[in-house]
C-alpha cells in the first residue's frame, strides 16, 4: 500500500525563489505542493483552508514577518511543521523562529538539495539546522548555563535586592521594602555586580531576567 504524499506549502516573496522551491517539491515523489504564497497575509488566509503537513517559510517577508506568520499558524495548528528557509543567521531571528514554533532552520545558501534534505528530516521527526546555525544554538545554551550559574552565586538577600531592581525600583525603595538602609542596598549591589561580572544595573537586571 502506497504511503500518502505529504502536503507542502511555500511562503516566499521572491518570485524566482518561490518558483524554484515549488519545482523542488513538485519533483519529489513524497510530496504534493498544496500552495505557494508571496506574503504572510495571503498565507495566513489560505493555509487554514489547506492545512498542509509542512510549510517552507521565509523570514523577511513584506508586511507581516515569517516569524509572526509561524507564531499565528502554530497556535491554530500545533501539529503543522515549519521549516524556516532564510538568508539570516543572526541569533535573534534564530531564537524568535524557534520560539514561534519552527521545527527547523536552513539557510538558502545551502542550496536546493540541502533544503529538501532538511524537509525530509523534519517530516521524519527531526529538527534540521544548518551547521553554523546549530553551533550558534549550542553556544547560546552554554552561555545561558554560565549565566544561571552566576545567578546561583548570589545570596538570598542579594537575589531579593536584584529582584526588586528588576521591577524598576530605586535603591531607597528597595531599602524600604527590605527594611534595610540605603547604604546596605548599595553594598549588596556592589556585591551583585562583582559576582555577576557586570558593571551596570541594566546588565545585572538583563542577566537576571534571562536566567
Amino acid at each position: 500500500m502506497a504511503t500518502a504524499k505529504k502536503t507542502i506549502c511555500i511562503v516566499e516573496d521572491k518570485a524566482d525563489l518561490r518558483e524554484g522551491m515549488s519545482l523542488m517539491v513538485e519533483r519529489n515523489a513524497n510530496y504534493t505542493l498544496a500552495g505557494s504564497f508571496a506574503n504572510a497575509e495571503e498565507a495566513m488566509q489560505k493555509i487554514p483552508e489547506i492545512i498542509p503537513d509542512a510549510v517552507l517559510m521565509d523570514i523577511n517577508l513584506p508586511g507581516i514577518s515569517g516569524i509572526s506568520c509561524v507564531n499565528a499558524l502554530k497556535v491554530m495548528y500545533p501539529d503543522m511543521l515549519f521549516l524556516m528557509c532564510t538568508a539570516y543567521e543572526d541569533n535573534e531571528k534564530i531564537f524568535d523562529s524557534l520560539k514561534a514554533g519552527a521545527s527547523g532552520y536552513i539557510l538558502k545558501t545551502e542550496g536546493p538539495a540541502k533544503i529538501m534534505e532538511a524537509l525530509d528530516d523534519m517530516i521524519a521527526g527531526g529538527s534540521p539546522m544548518s551547521s553554523n546555525i546549530a553551533r550558534k544554538v549550542v553556544a547560546s545554551f552554554l552561555h545561558m548555563g554560565k549565566e544561571n550559574t552566576l545567578i546561583e552565586t548570589l545570596s538570598e538577600r542579594e537575589k531579593m535586592v536584584l529582584d526588586n531592581l528588576a521591577k524598576g525600583l530605586i535603591g531607597k525603595e528597595v531599602a524600604d521594602i527590605l527594611d534595610i538602609s540605603s547604604g546596605t542596598v548599595r553594598k549588596h549591589v556592589q556585591n551583585i555586580y562583582k559576582k555577576l561580572q557586570v558593571n551596570t544595573r541594566v546588565e545585572a537586571v538583563n542577566l537576571y531576567l534571562r536566567r
